[in-house]
């Protein structure tokens, strides 16, 4: 059986490894991953990044489309026969449809293959023809990054954060009551089990829409085939005596077999195995939530951080040591919902705001950069004098579809600290004001040949995580 296991992962072993030198000298290969908390936008940015890179007329800032070294792109099959495709297709269709709408949100891991022939420059443009590089797209659920956090902590750990985290939050009053009404110590009785463990996911759910990032364990919201197993059914419980048979000492089994059959499969299968990430992050809805989301938020992206392995690829590094992140994107998406004159200030609050976690990375060799970006433009901006002075709006349909509204949503501070400092402190809001937010529909396009979709700096996003290999 042990002969058995070796024999086979040196099997494993070799096939990788003759993988990765054949990527590496002839069609080489980039695993982009792309993952955000919910409601990032991650779908959006995946099917409008395709669309613009098989059709480059907006994408002046990716310097292979620019310089016209990019003579094709097409889609086809993806390598992992087990992973779901990404349904571009369905997905592009409802963005640009006559009444377009904005898709379904990622619940589960899915892969898309889209190649590139690409003329080379330097020395060596002379010498050959274009090459073929591959971009294989994984998206995945950003809940289940935070996860990863989980592997280097214990039950007791987790349930002590998990349970300060919760205190004196409204929205957690239906889990306190069930805590309250079971005992740790008695003997298990499966019935509370899942009392306990539904209540703790309804507190997820609440505090997700409230606007909270921190929402471990990720499966519990998106449980998939596992709805309903023993490996979702547990909850974060005080400290206390847990006896063998007892409902902590089976709750902190449960949560050890929740590392072992569903976290680490997932590090082990797909995430282990990227060398691009964007990170995609709703800051404004965060901002418009208050300060306890901006501070979860934060505490969210430094987490995050420790679960990426930075560094450098090199051929040897990976025939030897496995992949590494060779460059991590941080984009503060919706940036059409602010006029153009605000997005530095955006994307100046997103470098606050991970400004701990890219510190980690670059000290260990990775790039890291951040942006704020629109994936599809959704909104056309507009001035209105007001005062003797001009608002800066932008005007876009709303969600419902029932008319077109000019809005502003407020001024964000020239100084990130303004927004990180009151964040930090506990504020129970900010002192600027709030940030008013309004959810637009997708615009209706008339696309001519060869443009893709509208966006605010997608080129810039491909051309930091692509440019060099392109």
């Amino acid at each position: 059986m042990v002969l058995g296991s070796i024999a086979d992962g040196l099997a494993r072993g070799i096939e990788g490894a003759a993988a990765t030198v054949s990527e590496a000298f002839f069609e080489p290969v980039v695993r982009l991953g792309v993952t955000g908390l919910s409601r990032a936008g991650k779908t959006v940015f995946i099917t409008a990044l395709v669309a613009n890179l098989i059709d480059r007329g907006r994408m002046p800032g990716l310097a292979a489309a620019a310089q016209g070294r990019i003579t094709a792109a097409w889609l086809q099959p993806q390598p992992d026969d087990t992973v779901p495709r990404f349904d571009y297709e369905s997905h592009l269709a409802a963005l640009t449809a006559r009444e377009p709408r904005w898709p379904e949100g990622t619940r589960r891991i899915s892969e898309l293959r889209l190649s590139l022939k690409v003329r080379p420059t330097g020395l060596l443009s002379g010498l050959s023809g274009p090459r073929t590089l591959h971009l294989d797209i994984v998206d995945y659920p950003g809940e289940w990054l935070l996860d990863l956090a989980l592997l280097d902590l214990s039950y007791a750990d987790w349930s002590r954060a998990a349970l300060a985290r919760a205190e004196g939050r409204v929205e957690a009053a239906g889990f306190r009551a069930a805590l309250a009404a079971a005992d740790p110590a008695a003997r298990l009785d499966e019935p509370v089990a899942q009392g306990l463990a539904a209540a703790w996911t309804g507190w997820l759910a609440a505090a997700r829409a409230a606007g909270l990032s921190d929402c471990t364990p990720g499966r519990f919201l998106l449980p998939g085939d596992l709805a309903g197993s023993p490996v979702l059914t547990f909850a974060p419980l005080p400290p206390g005596n847990a006896p063998r048979g007892s409902l902590s000492r089976e709750f902190a089994r449960r949560y050890e077999a929740y590392k072992r059959e569903v976290v680490r499969p997932f590090f082990r299968d797909h995430f282990a195995r990227i060398d691009r990430q964007v990170v995609l992050v709703d800051a404004l809805g965060a901002i418009g939530a208050g300060p306890t989301a901006v501070e979860d938020l934060r505490r969210a992206m430094a987490g995050i951080l420790t679960a990426f392995r930075p560094g450098r690829n090199g051929v040897l590094s990976e025939l030897l040591m496995g992949r590494r992140v060779e460059r991590i994107l941080f984009a503060a998406t919706k940036a059409d919902h602010l006029h153009h004159r605000q997005h530095a200030r955006l994307a100046a609050i997103m470098e606050a705001l991970v400004k701990d976690a890219r510190a980690r990375a670059d000290f260990r060799g990775a790039r890291t950069g951040a942006i704020a970006i629109a994936s599809l433009r959704a909104t056309v901006e507009e001035s209105l004098a007001r005062d003797g002075g001009t608002l800066d709006m932008v005007r876009g349909r709303l969600l419902d579809g029932s008319r077109s509204v000019a809005f502003h949503p407020g001024e964000l501070p020239d100084d990130p600290a303004h927004i990180l400092s009151p964040a930090r402190e506990g504020a129970a809001a900010w002192p600027m004001g709030a940030l008013a937010s309004a959810a637009f529909a997708p615009a209706p396009l008339t696309l001519k040949p060869g443009e893709g979709p509208p966006h605010i700096r997608l080129d810039r996003a491909a051309e930091f995580l692509l440019g060099d290999r392109l």
